[in-house]
This record gives structure tokens, C-alpha cells and sequence, in this order.
């Protein structure tokens, strides 16, 4: 029996299916393939977390958006940096602040 993934897998994945027995075909793609094979991991991480609430989906969804950050030349600390910034300008989001509506 076969079955079809066609995603996105972390990096020792290949050798967990190894160790179970199975055998899996697994390719490595360019990296400007592979950012959009993320973006679409990321998605489907999201989905996951909507349906399960669980913490697990976002540490995966961070370990892929580390990744995506990386393919496009921005490194974990710079990253880190770059959010840090945003939160001093314009904050974080401790407060559980909700704009309902601004009148002029």
C-alpha cells in the first residue's frame, strides 16, 4: 500500500520511516521551491492549530517560519530582532486589546 504526502517533512523524518521499516521516496528540492512548499506546511500547520488548540502546531509553525525567514536571507536573530523593534514601536499583544471601530 501506498500512501501519497507531497509536503513538507522535518529533517530526520527519512530516517524515522527508515527505523519502522518502511521506505519512503523523498526528494530535495531548490530553495525558491521549497519556500513555496512551506508557506503551504505553514497553512496547514495553522489549520491543525484552529482544529486542535494544540501547543504542539506552534512550535512547528515557528520551526517553519524560522526556515522561511531563513530561504529569504534573514537569520533567527534577525528576525528576533526585527519583532523585538515592532514590539517597542507599536507593542506586543499582553493587553487582549480588540478595535471594534474608530469614529472621525
Amino acid at each position: 500500500m501506498v500512501n501519497q504526502y507531497n509536503k513538507a517533512i522535518r529533517d530526520n523524518v527519512p530516517e524515522i520511516i527508515r527505523s519502522s521499516g518502511s521506505k519512503a521516496l523523498i526528494t530535495n528540492m531548490e530553495d525558491i521551491e521549497y519556500l513555496s512548499v512551506l508557506e503551504s506546511k505553514l497553512l496547514e500547520e495553522y489549520n491543525e492549530y484552529l482544529e486542535e488548540h494544540n501547543i504542539d502546531e506552534l512550535v512547528d509553525m515557528l520551526e517553519i517560519i524560522y526556515r522561511i525567514a531563513e530561504l529569504k536571507g534573514c537569520s533567527k536573530t534577525k528576525l528576533e530582532k526585527m519583532r523585538l523593534e515592532k514590539r517597542t514601536e507599536i507593542g506586543g499583544f499582553e493587553s487582549n486589546l480588540y478595535l471594534k471601530s474608530i469614529m472621525d
